[in-house]
């Protein structure tokens, strides 16, 4: 008798662990990106300042100047989340790699966004970089975060409205805010597949803390 009950206990234990892992599976199970296939994009500007803080020795932080720098072109879906490293994921050529470095602060930086997000614009690399470049020439940044020489203290929300006024057209929910403690990060534009404004997806949205952020200096 006990042994039949000690056999129903591990048979029973068995199918649980078999159920739970498949569950399990099922839960982190997500669809291949495919390229081409997304909803929107999301233009990353990044404030070169705050990067260079915690980055002294990054190829982008030699005294050049920057203030912001293109992070990234990322195709994003509009319910949330976006794809990455599409297949085929090709290496950039010589002259790919030219014209990205008139775009991008980094060589190293260039080459992540290529493989992570380019590659799921579904344009080939050299028609991702120039998607990337026309995006950059459409959002026009505010005379007031042009490199500053010293540090400046805006809400988050007012750093939102200066870009709108810049960019008519821009919708109220068109941009996103980005902090990296009490500092400007980045700014995220959101465009739709012909580069024109659009209202940003679930998930892109200001992540900085209440009441003034500090707006580092040029290094």
């Amino acid at each position: 008798m006990k042994q039949r009950f000690a056999i129903a206990v591990l048979f029973a234990f068995t199918l649980g662990c078999i159920h739970t892992g498949n569950a399990r599976e099922s839960r982190n199970a997500r669809e291949e990106s495919v390229a081409g296939v997304f909803d929107y994009y999301v233009l990353a500007l990044s404030w070169s300042p705050t990067f260079c803080l915690t980055h002294p020795n990054d190829s982008q932080c030699s005294g050049k100047g920057y203030g912001f720098v293109l992070h990234g072109l990322w195709p994003q879906y509009a319910k949330g989340g976006w794809p990455q490293s599409c297949a085929p994921r090709v290496p950039l050529t010589a002259a790919e790699r030219d014209k990205g470095l008139t775009l991008f602060p980094t060589p190293k930086l260039m080459e992540h966004e290529w493989s992570k997000h380019g590659t799921c614009s579904g344009l080939g690399a050299m028609g991702y970089l120039e998607a990337s470049d026309k995006a950059l020439g459409t959002v026009k940044i505010p005379p007031q975060l042009q490199p500053l020489s010293s540090s400046y203290y805006f809400e988050a929300e007012e750093i939102a409205r200066l870009f709108r006024q810049s960019n008519p057209g821009m919708p109220d929910k068109g941009i996103a805010v980005i902090c990296s403690g009490p500092q400007l990060s980045e700014v995220r534009v959101c465009m739709d597949k012909d580069l024109g404004f659009s209202a940003c997806g679930k998930g892109v949205r200001t992540q900085c803390r209440a009441g003034e952020i500090r707006v580092p200096p040029v290094r």
